[in-house]
This record gives C-alpha cells, sequence and structure tokens, in this order.
C-alpha cells in the first residue's frame, strides 16, 4: 500500500485541489474507495443495468471537474452522493419524456397480482443471494416508492434533503418511505419467504426488511 492509500478522502481532495490537474493519482484512490457503491446505486435509482456503468462513469467525471467547489463543508462521500442522486434523478426525468411504454409501474396495471408475480418470478430464477434478491424486489418497485426509499436508507439523506431534491413535501416524502419499506417488505416476503427477511436495525419502526436491507446493497 503506498503512503497515498493513507490519505482521508478530505486529504485527497486537499492533494487534487493543489495539484491541479497534473496528477491523477488522488483520484484514481477516490474511484477505487466510492465506485462500488455509486455503481450500485445508480442501478438501483435508475433500474437500468445497462446504463448503470456510464451514469456511475458521468457522475465521477462531474465530481472531479468539480473538485474547485469543494469546500469541506460536508465529507467527500456526502458531496459525492448529491452529485450521483442529482444526476441519476435526471436521468430518470429524461427517460420519463421519451414515449411512453408499458411498465410495470404504471397505475393501471401496477396492482395486478398477477402481473407483479411474474416479473417477480423471473427474477427469483436469477437470485441466488441476498443482495440479488433484494435488486429484484426493487427492480419491481415503483419509481415514486423506490428512489426515495434508496435516497434515505443507502444514501442515508435527511428526509429536508430528500424533499428538495425531489421537489415535494416533507410529509410526503416521509409517506413514501415509509410506504416504500412497506412495500419492500411485503414483496419481498411474497417473493422469497418471511424467514428469509433481511434483518435490520428497528429504529422508527422499520420493517424487518426495511432499511438494514437496502443498505446491504452497497
Amino acid at each position: 500500500m503506498s503512503d497515498i492509500d493513507t490519505l482521508s478522502d478530505e486529504q485527497l481532495v486537499e492533494k487534487l485541489q493543489r495539484a491541479g490537474s497534473g496528477d491523477l493519482r488522488a483520484f484514481d484512490v477516490l474511484i477505487d474507495r466510492h465506485q462500488q457503491k455509486v455503481l450500485a446505486n445508480c442501478r438501483y435509482l435508475t433500474r437500468s443495468a445497462a446504463d448503470a456503468e456510464d451514469l456511475a462513469q458521468e457522475v465521477f467525471v462531474k465530481a472531479y471537474f468539480g473538485l474547485k467547489r469543494f469546500r469541506g463543508e460536508s465529507k467527500f462521500r456526502t458531496w459525492l452522493q448529491r452529485i450521483k442522486v442529482n444526476h441519476c434523478l435526471n436521468f430518470l426525468k429524461k427517460k420519463r419524456r421519451e414515449p411512453a411504454k408499458v411498465e410495470i409501474d404504471d397505475p393501471g396495471i401496477a396492482d395486478q397480482a398477477g402481473v407483479r408475480r411474474e416479473p417477480m418470478a423471473e427474477q427469483s430464477l436469477q437470485a441466488e443471494d441476498a443482495r440479488e434478491r433484494i435488486g429484484a424486489v426493487l427492480d419491481v418497485m415503483s419509481e415514486t416508492l423506490r428512489v426515495p426509499l434508496l435516497m434515505r436508507d443507502m444514501d442515508d439523506l435527511a428526509y429536508d434533503d430528500i424533499a428538495q431534491e425531489l421537489g415535494i413535501g416533507l410529509s410526503a416524502v416521509k409517506m413514501r418511505i415509509k410506504r416504500g419499506r412497506e412495500e419492500f417488505r411485503r414483496m419481498y416476503q411474497e417473493l422469497w419467504g418471511a424467514e428469509d427477511a433481511p434483518a435490520s436495525a428497528e429504529a422508527e419502526s422499520r420493517p424487518a426488511a426495511g432499511r438494514g436491507a437496502v443498505e446491504g446493497l452497497s
């Protein structure tokens, strides 16, 4: 391990800010530290495995060129999370403007149990461990519930910050996250069985397959 690997994120950022564009070794270390979580979160926020890698790369490009604006008022990890969330939300907005297609999230079909179970059963054939099982459930959750749930439980953003990012009220954020946790647990148990539900913290009366389960994706 080199000396640069022992530096904190903030020390690496300071080194980059001093060096300008001349030395990228410090940024390579930051990428190595955070790329797995950024990639996973891009995947689950957008529900697009095909686009996740490109989105993650774009997040790091934005972070690199935005380093001059980083003032250390928050941790680098938190700052990077905000870039990632904004980038993924912009991707989702652009996607929603594309020609409409019949999706599992469509209100007209989302509540039909038979329609829901079919993609879940297909996912179940591919899921072999807890991470894949959780991802399979998130893949068939509606964007309305999945996105705030991940912002809270995977990125640990405050409710106020989520409300600001999504442009909705604080009460709506809390309701969506509560419903998201309940929906996640219901769908997980429907697909995998209650005995397999991941353990989680019980703070704020979270369901058994709630926050802790989603955090396990990173």
